[in-house]
């Protein structure tokens, strides 16, 4: 499988970096935490999600004419898989008060972490480690956000794969069956009006995921998408919003 190998290869590249740029930024790398400077995908995923929150922000001051805008709302995120902790890190940097960034690899937890440190946003920043929503048990298992996401490992896995490393789950999902659970659970941690977001690629099982999505009774709907190229590839990165209910996966009105 190409993507097994590419996450053995980013593990031991002689050019793999200490510290990476980044949207104007410096960040840590940790060993045995997936590398943004080899994949276009936090890039991608940064971009997408600026644009969403943007035109986001500005249908909400629309509704909110004559009323009390939402400046200064405050706002929340929870990220599961935040890996070296970019978008946790970037979303409190960019007006998130409140951010829960979690991580099946102890390793990445410590690095976002870190890179919160490193960008002095500590304070907003709590990391926690464990399979997607079970370390929310940490908070006391009643906290709520106004937004959840992921940027999911999309490749699919043999359901019975048995993974050679943690890395390997940054790349791979055996059997979906870890995208199931979040499109099963995610919208019982939103806020009110809040949203459930997911990072796919058409790398993944589209049509799969689609499916999963329905037997979960959830529907899906196309936010924003990008075609990017990647090595001898083009892919098509896609912000999927997760809606409460059954709908069509196809591109946002």
């Amino acid at each position: 499988m190409r993507s097994l190998r590419r996450s053995a290869e980013s593990l031991h590249r002689p050019d793999r970096p200490d510290v990476f740029v980044l949207d104007g930024r410096e960040w840590d790398l940790l060993d045995g935490v997936f590398a943004p400077p080899f994949s276009a995908s936090t890039g991608v995923a940064m971009e997408l999600l600026a644009a969403e929150q943007h035109a986001a922000a500005g249908a909400g001051k629309q509704g909110t004419r004559g009323k009390q805008g939402r400046q200064g709302r405050r706002r929340s995120l929870l990220e599961i898989g935040c890996g070296t902790g970019v978008i946790a890190v970037t979303a409190a940097l960019t007006g998130h008060d409140r951010v829960v960034a979690s991580d099946i690899s102890p390793q990445a937890a410590r690095n976002t972490a870190l890179n919160a440190a490193r960008h002095g946003v500590s304070d907003r920043v709590r990391t926690l480690c464990g399979d997607l929503f079970a370390p929310l048990a940490e908070l006391g298992g009643d906290e709520r956000f106004d937004t959840v996401y992921w940027h999911s490992n999309f490749v699919k896995a043999p359901e019975h794969y048995v993974y050679g490393s943690m890395h390997e789950r940054a790349y791979v999902d055996a059997g979906y069956a870890a995208h199931r659970r979040y499109l099963a659970g995610a919208h019982d941690h939103l806020a009110p009006g809040g949203r459930v977001l997911l990072h796919f690629s058409d790398r993944g099982d589209v049509l799969g995921l689609r499916r999963t999505a329905r037997e979960c009774g959830r529907g899906l709907r196309v936010l924003r998408s990008r075609r990017v190229r990647e090595g001898q590839e083009t892919v098509e990165h896609m912000l999927l919003e997760v809606t409460a209910a059954r709908a069509a996966l196809r591109p946002a009105a």
